[in-house]
């Protein structure tokens, strides 16, 4: 994932540039899945119903540390609650400061699409999810 949110680069480039406080880091950050892409506006449709929910991950101890090539990822597998109903196909994620609605923080294109039937269990493995500054 490599796109930042209109949102997130106004943030930054306030705090550097007019000494503008960024505000709090916060403590989690929401994973979205979306069957059709987000912007750095936003947008895109986020899945719904069939028991989908965002998947919250720690902002102080769920990531690695950043090395040279401007990269971090999760630490752990992050594990989205069992559909129950269809999901549609997955082809988008975002990572969000809120558990619903909230402000889009980064997003990306998965590699691969996935389809999300009822009685699957969507993932992402640790280490799988790329958060890449370049």
């Amino acid at each position: 994932m490599t796109a930042f949110s209109d949102f997130l680069e106004a943030a930054i480039l306030n705090h550097f540039f007019r000494n503008t406080d960024i505000g709090a880091v916060p403590a989690n950050v929401y994973i979205a899945l979306y069957t059709a892409a987000p912007s750095d506006s936003g947008g895109g449709t986020e899945v719904s119903g069939g028991s989908y929910a965002r998947a919250t991950v720690s902002t102080t101890s769920q990531w690695s540390a950043p090395g040279a090539a401007g990269l971090t990822d999760n630490i752990n597998d992050i594990v989205f609650a069992t559909a129950t109903a269809n999901w549609g196909t997955i082809t988008h994620v975002g990572i969000l400061d809120a558990v619903t609605a909230g402000n889009l923080l980064f997003h990306g294109a998965l590699a691969a699409s996935k389809v999300v039937n009822n009685g699957d269990i969507f993932k992402f493995l640790a280490g799988a999810l790329d958060i890449t500054l370049a």
